[in-house]
Parts: structure tokens; sequence; C-alpha cells
């Protein structure tokens, strides 16, 4: 048994997401479609974080393995996949692994991005959420750094219902916001990310920014405390302006 460690990078406009599903196309199916075209052997993979549809990647880790009695150079491997995945996904990198090598289990933290457009742009729709309304980003920016430390992110997740009685709370690394001339851009790194959260916390920020509500509403709601006139999940920001930029482990 042969384990490999690849880096991808997508766009998710035209896929139901990273996870394998019935009569849905993935980026994970068509991952698992072409390497086992390669290799003429069925594969057994597994990615660091399941992006939903429409959500992009710049860096996306996944773990293949196979049992092989000749085994290809892993350059060769890549450059072989490449040729048959669509245009949309790419391994960036492929290397041999340990054999208890785990993309999802092993990840320390994982980095979301999201892009937010403050101007119509021709070229880059797919990718930024377009606000039309003037934006506070300094409101945003001062929200956005109290999301450091451990929260009750009950208030922004949508139930999986894959993780029945999932745990709402979350370590955070890191989170902020750049600006970039037109462009408004949010990261946030953490241990684990719920369901929808990232867009709902990006839907939130951009309703602080729009001056729609208060300081201490945003802090309520990280206090994992509902506010019957807050409508969350109705503000869950696009999955267009979405990108799984980083995971990093030990």
């Amino acid at each position: 048994m042969i384990t490999w460690k690849l880096t991808l990078e997508y766009d998710g406009s035209r896929y139901s997401g990273w996870q394998e599903q019935k009569n849905a196309r993935t980026v994970m199916g068509e991952l698992r479609r072409a390497a086992e075209e390669s290799l003429g052997v069925a594969v057994d993979l597994q990615g660091a974080g399941r992006t939903d549809a429409g959500v992009h990647a710049l860096a996306q880790v996944a773990h293949m393995r196979a049992t092989l009695k000749r085994p290809k150079p892993p350059e060769t491997l890549r450059h072989d996949i490449n040729g048959r995945l669509p245009a949309d996904i790419v391994v960036l990198e492929l290397e041999p692994a340990p054999a208890r090598f785990h993309a999802r289990h092993d990840a320390i933290t994982r980095t979301y991005m999201y892009q937010i457009s403050t101007r119509k742009t021709a070229f880059a729709k797919r990718y930024v959420w377009w606000v039309k309304e003037e934006l506070d980003v300094a409101r945003m920016s001062e929200a956005a750094e109290t999301l450091r430390g451990r929260h009750d992110f009950v208030c922004f997740r949508a139930e999986d219902p894959s993780k029945p009685g999932e745990s709402t709370m979350v370590v955070v690394e890191n989170a902020g916001i750049e600006t970039h001339g037109h462009m408004v851009v949010f990261r946030m790194e953490a241990s684990h990310f719920l369901w929808r959260m990232v867009r709902r916390i990006v839907g939130v920020l951009v309703r602080l920014g729009r001056g729609e509500m208060a300081q201490d509403e945003f802090r309520q709601l990280l206090e994992g405390r509902a506010n019957p006139r807050l409508d969350v999940a109705a503000w869950t920001a696009p999955a267009s302006g979405l990108f799984l930029e980083e995971v990093r482990y030990k």
C-alpha cells in the first residue's frame, strides 16, 4: 500500500462541493476517476475539508492510498492525473507520505479566505461577492478581530445532518480583514469549521458594515446568544467568494 499527499486548487463553480455524492458532480469524484484511470486500480481518498457547492480552493490537501505492483514516479503520476482532470481542477503537488498520514485528522488548522468586491467586476464575478452598498470596513475589522480565541459559534452554523450532536466550540487562531483597492478580504484560521460558519460570519460582518446592526449585537452572537432580530441564516454570504486557502500540519 502506497500513500501520497496531494495539494490541489480548484474552481468550485461547476461542482456540488468536494465530497462525493450520488447523482452529483464533485471535485473528489473527478479526482478519484482521474487517479483510478491513471493507476488502473481503486484508490482510497480523503480531503482535509469538505468545501460546499460553489466554494473554491487554493490549497486543498488530500491523501490517496493504493496498492500497486509498479509505482509511478510522483511527478509522472501528477502530470498523468492532471491530464485526465477537468481544466478547473489541478493537482499542484503530489508527494509520498507516511503510511498513516491522514489529510483531515492530522491537520492542525485550516484557513479560509472570503473576497468581497465593493464594485461590479467584469472578470471576477465567480470569485467575489459584490456588495453594492457602502461598507464601514473599520467597523467590520473591529468585529473580525474579536473572533480570535475560543468561542461558541452555535449562532453561525447550519445543522449538519452527518454530524449529530457536534460541538459548536471552535478555537480561532487568527481572523481579520484587509483591503486591496476595491477588494475587502476576510481571513480566518481555526482548528476546524462548522457547516456554513464562515459564510454566515461574513454575512453578519457585511450587515455590520452597512450599519444595520450594532457591535454589541455581534458580540452577543459570538457568545452563543441568539437574537430574534438578527436572521443570521438568511444573511449567509454567497459561496462564490469563499476559498479554502491553506491547511497546516505539524
